[in-house]
């Protein structure tokens, strides 16, 4: 990171500009034997794209909360740093009904159509892939997205001090997050270079820290296991040599 970076937006665009080519996140899902690995100049190209949809297509502004229904996934990764682009609080887990936009998984439907504001669902189908047919209610994130520009620029300045970030009853703002990724950082010994695999759910920071932040404010990187807990002692051993992992949270 540079020490201009107080956001985990800042974040992103310091790794870019230092390394555009690396790994950024390889996402494994063991349910379905799905593997996908972005450098971090095809994840930005995603935030860039989704940073897009929520400004322009969903009419997002500094301050709304966006209730993110979603597991550990290289697509809520890309939705946490859209967030932040834009100045949308993240609220991982949070009260659709109190919520001005939703964004849900295929298994939480039901729950997100609380929200009264904008619902956008993802299929968290292998390679991003789209609904079938799109939820009723909801717009196709692997429809809606694709199409958007790949530069973004916010229409307001995003404060460091406004609410960014909210999880398991924890609410941040942008500079407290890029504090706490990096005190994270430096106790788990994270460097420039080092692989993390974590198999930690997105439900609290320490599963976020791990799974994203830590990683990037590191210049390091992740490998993001969901349903790890199907895979065999011997093919994690497996996986952490085959992937240069250096460091474990799982």
């Amino acid at each position: 990171m540079n020490t201009t970076d107080r956001t985990p937006a800042d974040l992103l665009r310091s790794a870019l500009a230092a390394d555009p080519a690396r790994p950024l996140v390889t996402f494994y899902d063991d349910a379905t034997g799905e593997r996908v690995e972005l450098s971090v100049a095809t994840f930005a190209n995603w935030v860039a794209k989704t940073a897009n949809y929520l400004q322009g297509d969903l009419a997002a502004e500094p301050g709304d909360r966006l209730v993110l229904l979603l597991p550990a996934h290289w697509q809520t990764a890309v939705w946490l740093l859209a967030c932040s682009s834009v100045g949308v609080v993240a609220d991982v887990g949070g009260d659709p009904g109190a919520a001005d936009l939703v964004v849900s998984g295929p298994d939480t439907l039901e729950e997100a159509r609380a929200c009264t504001g904008e619902r956008v669902a993802l299929a968290l189908r292998p390679l991003g892939g789209r609904f079938p047919q799109a939820p009723q209610g909801f717009a196709d994130y692997a429809v809606e997205v694709p199409s958007q520009g790949d530069r973004f620029a916010p229409y307001a300045p995003v404060s460091p001090q406004d609410p960014a970030l909210a999880v398991d009853g924890r609410e941040l703002t942008g500079a407290e997050v890029v504090a706490a990724a990096l005190a994270d950082a430096a106790e788990r010994g994270l460097a420039e270079g080092s692989r993390l695999l974590s198999g930690l759910p997105y439900d609290t920071w320490a599963g976020l820290s791990a799974g994203l932040f830590a990683p990037l404010a590191a210049g390091g990187s992740v490998v993001l296991c969901r349903n790890v807990d199907r895979l065999a002692a011997d093919g994690l051993a497996q996986r952490e040599e085959s992937e240069r992992v250096t460091h474990r949270a799982v």
